[in-house]
């Protein structure tokens, strides 16, 4: 463990010594408190190669979660694969909101559902009738496995945005869409610009692109009434905010940095 963390430190990689942690449990195939409470346990030659292997990916920048394939959300623990975005605890905010606008909602819907996350969380925490999109035909392969592994009830559709979804059939849309703008995909952390799948990061030049798209499609998707509840990207407020200009009871939540993190509107 001192070996990797050294190793790590001197690559300037994040939290060291939690890493060197998980990337030894991960080889061990045992939790992160066993390593404490075995210190005088010899690793086997394979446990050697395997955590090799696995300091060497995170030198090269491969993120942590891509390597162990899981990912903490909401509790629960979610299998992640470059074919996704790693969930992150901001998004939890969206949850949240989306659970205090769902009271009495039947049918639900996430769009660009990535690793189905927020799909399978909220089935799970309504017991509602959960549908979910993706574009990526990889990424609906790994949320359904997520759903299939936490017991979550989830229509998984793969379409553009929500295309394939009938007018005025949802109670509440949610979504984690993209909205990094092309234009800054030089100045994000290696880790997310050369491992992460662009089409879950990039909203076009702008990055209001999707919020544009999900925005004018939700209008139509949602009953009367029926809610929309978006993560926002930094700097994103005034640009969404004016797209929900003529909805109800407009909203947003920070995160607890204070950053405006979550919007949620009702359909008139």
């Amino acid at each position: 463990m001192q070996q990797g963390t050294q190793l790590l430190e001197d690559a300037a990689i994040a939290v060291p010594r939690l890493t060197a942690e998980v990337l030894l449990a991960h080889a061990m195939h045992v939790e992160r408190v066993y390593l404490y409470a075995h210190r005088e346990q010899e690793l086997k030659e394979v446990e050697w190669l395997h955590y090799g292997r696995y300091l060497h990916e995170r030198l090269q920048g491969k993120p942590t979660q891509y390597i162990t394939r899981r990912q903490e959300f909401y509790g629960r623990e979610f299998r992640v694969t470059p074919d996704v975005l790693i969930p992150r605890p901001e998004t939890e905010h969206v949850v949240a909101v989306a659970l205090a606008a769902a009271a009495g909602a039947g049918r639900l819907l996430d769009v660009g559902t990535g690793s189905g996350a927020l799909a399978v969380t909220l089935q799970l925490e309504t017991g509602g009738e959960l549908w979910a999109t993706d574009i990526s035909p990889a990424a609906v392969g790994v949320a359904a496995d997520n759903a299939r592994r936490l017991g979550a009830r989830v229509a998984l559709v793969v379409c553009d945005v929500m295309e394939a979804i009938a007018a005025d059939t949802m109670d509440l849309v949610v979504s984690n869409p993209p909205y990094v703008p092309l234009t800054e995909r030089q100045g994000l952390q290696r880790e997310v610009r050369d491992w992460e799948p662009h089409v879950a990061l990039f909203a076009g030049q702008t990055g209001f692109e999707l919020y544009d798209r999900i925005a004018a499609d939700a209008a139509r998707v949602l009953r009367p009434g029926g809610w929309l509840v978006m993560e926002l990207g930094f700097g994103s407020l005034a640009h969404v905010s004016a797209l929900l200009d003529g909805w109800r009871d407009v909203r947003t939540e920070p995160d607890l940095a204070g950053i405006p993190r979550v919007i949620a509107a009702r359909r008139r």
